[in-house]
């Protein structure tokens, strides 16, 4: 069995944090989904305790499904911020293992400019050789979720 492997990925994002959780919706984590593969989201109960995330990943000659459950959900936590932990319940082939912990930790400052730092920490194990290649391909995902999260200070995700 291969070793658990750590990805952190830090974003700041120029809103309080009640914002941050407000935008923290559907069209948000569509937004969120990078051009590959390409995702369709079957069911997005948000980030509650015991909600679920069904996706179907189009990797064109085949597709896989992807769930997870969030299995922790914090409304407070001591900076001002919240968590959520969402785990892979059905996984595509190529992973073996999934926690995702979402941290959302306010940034005190010397202005009235409110800042919230959203941490995706990742843990994850490979299958097989795939756990090889999983750590650029993810970091890289992840990355591409920076611009879509700081969008979140446009308002545009407010419901």
């Amino acid at each position: 069995m291969s070793k658990t492997k750590l990805i952190e990925i830090h974003t700041v994002v120029a809103a309080d944090p009640d914002t941050v959780r407000r935008s923290l919706n559907r069209k948000l984590f569509e937004a969120l989904n990078p051009p590959f593969p390409p995702v369709k989201v079957l069911r997005f109960d948000g980030i509650q305790k015991g909600g679920i995330t069904h996706l179907s990943l189009n990797f064109f000659l085949f597709k896989q499904e992807w769930i997870s459950e969030n299995t922790r959900s914090e409304s407070s936590t001591e900076d001002g911020g919240f968590q959520f932990v969402d785990e892979g319940r059905k996984l595509p082939f190529f992973l073996a293992f999934w926690r995702h912990t979402h941290i959302f930790a306010e940034i005190p400052g010397d202005t009235d400019l409110s800042q919230t730092r959203i941490t995706d920490r990742i843990e994850y194990r490979g299958n097989g050789m795939m756990g090889l290649f999983l750590q650029p391909i993810l970091v890289l995902q992840f990355k591409y979720r920076k611009p879509v999260y700081r969008r979140i200070a446009s308002g545009e995700f407010l419901q």
